[in-house]
C-alpha cells in the first residue's frame, strides 16, 4: 500500500510518537487528519510544534476517544486509522486506575467501531510492550505470556484483544504493532531517558528509582518506520500483532550512567524509593525478538543507542523550560 494520498487518520497525533508519525506521514504525501484531545485552551499538544507549512497541511480535530459520536465523524471517508491514543504513564494508573481502563479500553473500542462502521481499508492499533509484563524468557517474541502488572497494562491488554476480537468477528483489517521503549526528542519527562536528561542537565544529583530492571530501548524515527511498514506491507500482516524494538537490553543503572557520560558532567546517580514500581508490579525485563518485523515488514532499527541519546540529550538541552526537572512526574 502507498501511503501517498492516502485519507489518514492519526490518534494521540498531539502525543509524543503520533507527533513524529504525523509529520512523516505528511512528508509521504497522505492527506493527514490529525485527532488531538479537546481542551479549553485549543492547545493542540505536540502539534504545536511543528513548522507552520506542515500544520497547513494537516486537518486538526479536537476530540475525545472515550466519545464514540467525536470518534465516528472523525473516521468518516478515512482510508487507514492509527490509533495511539491512549493514557500512558505507568504510576499514573496506579493513582487513577479507572481513567487508564476507559481512556485505554472504551477508547479503543470507539476507535474499533468507527473503523468498521466506515469501512476503513487498514487500521493500525498501538499495543506496548509493558503487555508482556517482565521477562519469562529472552528475547521475547509476540507468544510470550500477556502479564497485567500495572492497571495501564492490563488496559492495553484488553485494548489488545478487543482489536483482535474485531479482526476475527468482524474480518476487520487491523494489525496490532507492539513497540518496546521509545525514546526521543518530545518525549515528556514521566519516560526515563527525559527524566535522567532533565536533572543532569540541571542539578549535580539524577534521582531515579530501581536501577536493574532492564529496558529494550528504540529511538522515535525507527518507532515511526515501523508504523510507516505496518501500514504498507501486504495483507499478511492483518490480524497480526509485530514486536517493534532493538533486540538489546540495557539496565536503569547502566542507561543513567551512560547518559550521564555523554552530558559530560559530573553528576551523582542516587536512588529514590518514591520512585519505584510496587514489588509485583516491576517489569523487571524487556528484551525484544524482533524478526517477525523484519520477516513481515522488512523492518529494523537503525539509530544506535549512543546516537539517539546525543539526539535526545541536545533536544531536551534547547528546549529544557518545557520540562519540570525538580519534580517526580507521573
Amino acid at each position: 500500500m502507498n501511503l501517498k494520498n492516502k485519507k489518514v487518520l492519526v490518534t494521540g497525533a498531539g502525543g509524543f510518537i503520533g507527533s513524529h508519525l504525523t509529520e512523516r506521514l505528511v512528508e509521504l504525501g497522505a492527506d493527514v487528519s490529525a485527532l488531538v484531545r479537546y481542551n479549553s485552551r485549543n492547545d493542540w499538544g505536540m502539534v504545536e510544534l511543528f513548522p507552520e507549512e506542515t500544520k497547513e497541511k494537516i486537518n486538526v480535530i479536537t476530540g475525545d476517544i472515550k466519545d464514540s459520536d467525536a470518534m465516528r465523524w472523525a473516521a468518516k471517508d478515512v482510508d487507514i486509522i492509527f490509533h495511539l491514543a491512549a493514557l500512558i504513564p505507568i504510576p499514573y494508573s496506579y493513582i487513577h486506575p479507572r481513567e487508564a481502563i476507559e481512556t485505554n479500553i472504551i477508547g479503543t473500542l470507539n476507535v474499533l467501531m468507527a473503523a468498521k462502521e466506515n469501512n476503513v481499508e487498514r487500521m493500525i492499533h498501538t499495543s506496548t510492550s509493558e503487555t508482556y509484563g517482565t521477562a519469562q524468557y529472552v528475547p521475547m517474541d509476540e507468544k510470550h505470556p500477556l502479564q497485567g502488572q500495572s492497571p495501564y497494562s492490563a488496559s492495553k491488554i484488553g485494548a489488545d484483544k478487543i482489536a483482535e476480537s474485531f479482526y476475527l468477528s468482524y474480518g476487520l483489517p487491523v494489525a496490532t504493532i507492539r513497540p518496546f521503549n521509545t525514546y526521543g526528542p518530545r518525549q515528556s519527562a514521566r519516560a526515563v531517558i527525559p527524566t535522567i536528561i532533565t536533572q543532569a542537565l540541571i542539578k549535580n544529583e539524577v534521582f531515579i528509582g530501581s536501577k536493574h530492571p532492564t529496558r529494550d530501548l528504540t529511538y522515535v524515527s525507527d518507532t515511526v518506520e515501523g508504523f510507516v511498514k505496518i501500514a504498507e506491507a501486504d495483507k499478511g500482516v492483518l490480524g497480526e500483532v509485530i514486536n517493534i524494538g532493538s533486540n538489546f537490553e540495557i539496565s536503569i543503572g547502566d542507561l543513567a550512567n551512560k547518559i550521564v557520560s555523554l552530558i559530560n558532567k559530573d553528576v551523582k546517580i542516587k536512588f529514590d524509593e518514591s520512585r519505584v514500581r510496587p514489588g509485583k508490579s516491576e517489569v523487571e525485563r524487556l528484551w525484544v525478538d524482533n524478526r517477525k518485523a523484519k520477516k513481515l515488514m522488512n523492518w529494523e532499527p537503525k539509530v544506535s543507542l549512543d546516537e539517539g541519546l546525543k539526539k535526545t540529550i541536545d533536544y531536551i538541552s534547547k528546549n529544557i523550560n518545557k520540562y519540570k526537572p525538580n519534580i517526580y512526574n507521573v
